[in-house]
């Protein structure tokens, strides 16, 4: 099994969403972070007064899947994410050892 972590910008949630329903994941946590890479933040006038945001806000999307899902859920993401622009964001991938289902105490893919 794999962890799909996704750091996307805010706009492209609803996106993402939709093409990985569409692929068939049917569970997905979303979160609303902050922080940075090459953007290295910005810059925002507020009442004539400018001022710098250092941590850019982002939506952190896991996602866990089977191994052999795995390249076509990042490609997903990746075709439905992706602007072009600096900021875009990062896609990690990690091996579970385990996964267990808490109300029926399933395991491995059946708990998926």
């Amino acid at each position: 099994m794999k962890k799909i972590e996704a750091i996307i910008k805010p706009h492209k949630l609803d996106d993402v969403k939709e093409a990985l329903t569409e692929a068939g994941i049917v569970g997905m946590t979303v979160l609303e972070v902050r922080g940075f890479g090459r953007q290295k933040g910005h810059k925002e006038a507020y009442r004539g007064t400018e001022y710098t945001i250092e941590f850019v806000p982002k939506i952190k999307i896991d996602v866990v899947v089977q191994d052999g899902v795995a390249n076509d859920v990042v490609n997903t993401i990746i075709r439905t994410a992706k602007t072009g622009e600096v900021g875009d964001g990062k896609i990690f991938i990690t091996n579970l050892e385990n996964v267990v289902r808490i109300r029926t105490g399933e395991t491995g893919d059946r708990a998926l």
